[in-house]
């Protein structure tokens, strides 16, 4: 029995040991280890909690702002930046800068096109014009 005990303490001892170690002197696995484990507690608990957020909002303001920049994009200021990327993109490409000039191939396409994409990958019932 004693010696059941005397094993018992040694291997409490041995167990203080090293989580003791571990908060004073972490290594990076036990680092990672801490880390996963509590990343998994976080989900856990965000997913058990009763989130409502499907809360009512007057969202009126947030699509109007919204409406008057695409209609500024669609419009005269627009094709402005459509124009303004387009020289730009040639002017690149002659000198050699063929990124520079790609990228602004796609800011003068993206001008028109942005309401295309926000009725494509957002919730856009407000702000159609």
């Amino acid at each position: 029995m004693k010696k059941s005990i005397a094993l018992l303490n040694s291997k409490v001892t041995a167990l203080c040991q090293r989580v003791s170690a571990a908060f004073v002197a972490p290594s990076e696995k036990q680092g990672r280890a801490v880390m996963f484990v509590l990343g998994i507690a976080l989900i856990a608990l965000s997913l058990s909690l009763d989130v409502s957020a499907q809360t009512k909002y007057n969202d009126e303001k947030i699509a109007n702002a919204t409406n008057a920049v695409l209609l500024y994009l669609e419009g005269s200021f627009g094709a402005l930046v459509m124009a303004a990327a387009g020289i730009g993109a040639i002017m690149s490409a002659s000198f050699g800068q063929y990124k520079a000039a790609l990228s602004l191939m796609l800011v003068a396409v993206g001008a028109f096109i942005l309401r295309s994409f926000m009725s494509t990958f957002f919730n856009d019932e407000n702000i159609m014009p």
